[in-house]
């Protein structure tokens, strides 16, 4: 059948005869349509999207992905965070943490009926960010009274993300970079940009070790042997210094690379 206009055909109707791309969600099997982004709140939903789905704990991440935890209920939160496989359809289920972005003009009945929706089935928890007047989220959770964060205060979602998100990280461009940044550099292993560039110096410092050591060794003892030289340049911190050490007193090259 034709979706052009659910709102002027009788419902009710079921999430299968909604196509991708259509402008509807379903609520208890009423068409609900969902208008084009403005500009300020699609710039929102991928910096929120892109950093939230950075995050080392995050599952994954969509935007605008349907989910339709039974027939006649099919809803799209602006950023998801949870069980979204790879895969084309509906996502059963919801969300275990859904983002919705609140701009200027805000059906508020319909976004009430939503947040209610997604937490009835099983979401443990709503971010609503208010772009428009003074900037601050609502963290709606089953059964508990809406709380308020604003600018300068972290978000937590325990059991969905690893690190906790300002509330700037939500909509203001350099914030969500710089927490993006860091979760990325978290994903390979370390903790902060400052680790970084610990680690840097560290191989800075045995890189320009090896290259002294190859250079005393060959002066003492002449060409060395590649089984030597690839030893050398693998070899630990630790390792650098004993052998630098015995170069001092050593006569012979076994003497130096040997153990102390």
């Amino acid at each position: 059948m034709s979706t052009k206009n659910l709102l002027t055909t009788k419902g009710p109707f079921k999430a299968e005869q909604i196509r991708s791309g259509d402008p509807y969600e379903l609520s208890d099997g009423h068409a609900i349509l969902c208008l084009p982004t403005g500009g300020r709140g699609s710039r929102a939903n991928l910096l929120g999207g892109s950093m939230l789905d950075s995050d080392p704990a995050a599952e994954a991440a969509g935007v605008d992905t349907g989910f339709s935890p039974e027939p006649g209920t099919l809803r799209a939160p602006d950023v998801a965070v949870g069980a979204i496989p790879d895969t084309p359809g509906w996502v059963k289920g919801v969300p275990a943490l859904a983002v919705e972005y609140a701009d200027s003009g805000q059906d508020e009945v319909a976004l009430a009926e939503k947040i209610a929706d997604l937490l009835e089935a099983g979401t443990r928890m709503i971010w609503v960010v208010r772009l428009s007047g003074p900037r601050c989220v609502e963290v709606h959770q089953p059964q508990q009274p809406v709380q308020l964060y604003r600018p300068g205060q972290l978000l937590e979602a325990p059991g969905v993300l690893k690190n906790p998100v300002p509330v700037e990280a939500l909509y203001d461009r350099d914030a969500a970079h710089e927490v993006t940044l860091r979760n990325l550099l978290q994903r390979r292993g370390y903790a902060d940009l400052e680790a970084v560039r610990a680690a840097g110096a560290a191989q800075g410092q045995i890189d320009g070790r090896i290259a002294t050591l190859l250079e005393q060794l060959t002066a003492k003892f002449g060409p060395l042997p590649a089984e030597t030289v690839a030893r050398i340049e693998t070899a630990s911190l630790q390792e650098l210094q004993l052998w630098s050490m015995q170069l001092l007193t050593a006569t012979t090259l076994e003497e130096a690379l040997g153990a102390e």
